[in-house]
């Protein structure tokens, strides 16, 4: 009796799954992996699987990930002391090596672990096919060095992987005019790449659940909301910190024509597929304004 309610019950998420399937086949999804989610060898491959799944019932998946706090890391054993400002990394040129390595090294670990799963994958970075273009970026009218600011995303590469059925995995480093290269922000790398390959979502993996109106008032949660209601949160003030430039990219992308930007705790196991699959979702959804309109 038990095996019976048990199938059952796998019965019904899939046939909860199946509009959702339906309607995203064949379209484009970018997944910005990072935080801690991308620390935890357990949540790494559960991440992994996910983004495999989507592929394999018929999205296409093209994930852009960050690797910070390996580059720290890697940072320390070479002697040299990471340094911040706004949050951006200070990154001169013995910095930018190392984080080149570091994006690299990461970039082919994820390109194993998909491959493990059954799924051809090809890790990029923005510098192949002139992928991304950049300009050097100042914090404030600061020189941070070689840390760059998106002028242009060159998307062709991206579609031929994704129409030979290979799952694009990107770092987030590009070259300037001049063949300099420039280490990104890989929110904004990801923002900037959903916008130039038309994706039909774009989906944060974080450290936070979402948003909340008050942040230490859990009955707040907002689970969607409108690009305007989004703005109309920033210039309250009631977003702030690291969570402001994220959802600003947010907002960006949905006007630049991604149809929905998802945020999510990427420390809670799968997810993805909890906010993709299910009828309420676990995160946050960001939403054009004629299609929260639509819903209510």
């Amino acid at each position: 009796m038990d095996y019976m309610e048990d199938a059952m019950k796998k019965a019904e998420v899939l046939i909860e799954a199946l509009p959702y399937i339906q309607q995203f086949n064949r379209r484009i999804v970018v997944i910005k992996y990072g935080g801690s989610a991308m620390s935890d060898e357990t949540l790494q491959r559960n991440v992994i699987k996910d983004v495999t799944l989507l592929k394999l019932v018929g999205f296409k998946p093209i994930i852009v990930h960050g690797g910070g706090k390996e580059i720290s890391r890697w940072m320390k054993k070479v002697g040299k002391e990471s340094t911040f400002v706004n949050g951006l990394r200070v990154t001169d040129a013995e910095t930018m090596e190392v984080a080149e390595m570091v994006l690299n090294r990461v970039n082919k670990r994820l390109v194993t672990m998909v491959q493990e799963l059954g799924v051809k994958a090809v890790g990029v970075t923005g510098k192949d096919g002139g992928m991304i273009q950049v300009e050097k970026k100042y914090s404030d009218g600061q020189d941070i060095g070689f840390v760059g600011n998106i002028t242009k995303v060159s998307p062709k590469l991206l579609f031929d992987l994704l129409d030979k059925d290979f799952l694009p995995i990107v770092a987030p480093v590009g070259l300037d005019d001049e063949y300099q290269t420039y280490n990104i922000n890989a929110d904004d790398a990801a923002c900037a790449i959903a916008r130039a390959v038309g994706a039909d979502k774009l989906v944060f993996l974080t450290d936070i659940e979402g948003l909340y109106r008050d942040i230490n008032d859990k009955t707040t949660f907002i689970s969607r909301l409108s690009a305007t209601e989004a703005r109309g949160l920033i210039e309250s003030g009631i977003i702030g910190g690291g969570m402001l430039p994220k959802l600003g990219n947010c907002i960006s992308a949905i006007e630049d024509g991604v149809n929905r930007v998802h945020i999510l705790d990427g420390r809670i196991p799968h997810s993805l597929l909890l906010e993709i699959f299910t009828n309420k979702g676990i995160g946050t959804a960001i939403v054009a304004d004629a299609e929260k309109e639509r819903m209510l």
